[in-house]
């Protein structure tokens, strides 16, 4: 047995857990002071902790197949703050980036058509190059080796655009992810030859911001788009919007467009907390009207000032996501050990697992209870569901390591605040840096 929440601990605290809210949350001065650090010291420490104590269990408990992404590798880690852009078709998401750039980039195209068919990863470099995406998903020192699993379908579609950071200083600290638009009834899911869901989630997970980009004369919400919000949800505290295009409106307009905007975005998020909404005009050409211009600029003041924060808070951004997805693995864990312990030892197995798939939401309130976890933290059922119709025999999985839990509590409670002294303590001098 699994000891619960401690005495005295609120509701859905398991041992060594901590707050369900994110670090990006922390106050300023706690981001200020990570920026100060040498960040290598603090990557190479998060790698070994998501190797040694996070992975293991990860493979265990076959994670990644429940949670439909790839184990993390070392380039996530050492990699440069990564934005991904989203929207449908023809709402400026790569006039945009043109416009924070500051020029043309490899393998640009703009129009009213939808013009941008696959997923381009605008990247600094030393000088301008396209990089097909084969090698893209192959290159161990960059953040997208994860991709190889999608399959060539997909490689196809991706393309990195190397872009020279002496024109362009803005990629020297951020890499820009340009996305399809996203396109309406049946040529959303027929049209493309992978699962654009899917991947658009991958790359929400690696993301540090997710912007989310509207026109001002198009407000309406797919079917299409309200599916991929609802796959945006986990990742709600980075998730941005940009309404564009707001300078061919007046002031009264304006006011109409963002209130719709805003209860629309209720109804799909579903949460009373919204998204920051950035409204603009977010291209190379002059302002339309000039009656918002004065509030146009400062919102587009405001958005790249948050841009180029991305780099300072990175170090609290990768200890966000190893914490994040620790308390996922662990959940897991126990939800799979929870099942587990429910299943007959000889006889009717099949029925068994099916009565519990069918009612898993009633499973994972039992599981919560009995743990100590926080019903916030656990999956989709219906995602869940879907992963556990695919698995044969539920006993079949291992038994649920102690020792291997208990390492993760410490990941929590002693690591990373034990790796942050010793970062402290060498940014203050007080020894060699490791090798």
């Amino acid at each position: 047995q699994y000891p619960g929440p401690p005495q005295g601990a609120p509701p859905g605290m398991g041992p060594g857990v901590p707050p369900s809210g994110p670090l990006e949350d922390a106050p300023e001065n706690l981001a200020a002071d990570l920026a100060q650090l040498d960040k290598s010291i603090i990557f190479n420490g998060l790698k070994k902790l998501y190797k040694r104590k996070v992975l293991p269990l990860e493979q265990d408990m076959s994670f990644s197949h429940f949670s439909r992404s790839t184990p993390m590798m070392p380039s996530d880690f050492d990699a440069k703050p990564m934005v991904l852009l989203i929207g449908q078709y023809s709402v400026g998401k790569t006039s945009f980036i043109r416009s924070l750039v500051g020029r043309d980039f490899p393998g640009q195209r703009i129009g009213p058509e939808p013009t941008t068919d696959g997923f381009i990863a605008i990247m600094g470099s030393d000088r301008d190059n396209l990089v097909p995406g084969h090698a893209l998903a192959h290159d161990s020192k960059k953040p997208f080796l994860g991709l190889s699993p999608f399959g060539s379908a997909f490689l196809t579609k991706l393309t990195g655009a190397e872009v020279d950071v002496r024109s362009a200083p803005l990629l020297a600290n951020i890499t820009l992810i340009d996305t399809p638009g996203i396109l309406s009834g049946e040529k959303q899911r027929l049209g493309r030859q992978y699962d654009f869901p899917q991947v658009l989630s991958w790359f929400a997970e690696r993301a540090d911001l997710v912007i989310v980009m509207f026109d001002a004369h198009k407000l309406d919400i797919s079917d299409e788009l309200r599916q991929v919000l609802e796959i945006l949800k986990p990742q709600q505290d980075k998730m941005r919007i940009v309404l564009n295009k707001a300078d061919s409106i007046d002031g009264q307009q304006l006011m109409r467009v963002y209130g719709a905007l805003m209860w629309s975005l209720g109804k799909v998020l579903g949460t009373p907390e919204v998204c920051r909404v950035y409204t603009g005009s977010f291209w190379d050409g002059p302002m339309r009207a000039t009656e918002n211009a004065k509030l146009l600029q400062r919102e587009k003041e405001s958005l790249l000032e948050e841009l180029s924060q991305l780099s300072d808070r990175a170090v609290l951004r990768r200890i966000n996501e190893l914490v994040k997805r620790a308390r996922a693995v662990k959940v897991h864990a126990f939800i799979i050990h929870y099942l587990r312990k429910q299943m007959p030892y000889l006889i009717g197995k099949g029925d068994k697992q099916m009565k519990l798939i069918n009612r898993l939401d009633r499973e994972f309130l039992a599981c919560s209870r009995r743990y100590g976890l926080a019903l916030g933290d656990f999956p989709p059922v219906e995602r869940y569901q879907q992963a556990l119709m695919e698995i044969k025999d539920i006993s079949k999985f291992p038994r649920l390591d102690k020792s291997m839990i208990a390492e993760m509590d410490r990941v929590f409670s002693h690591d990373i605040p034990r790796l942050l002294d010793r970062a402290r303590h060498y940014h203050g001098g007080g020894m060699d840096r490791p090798a």
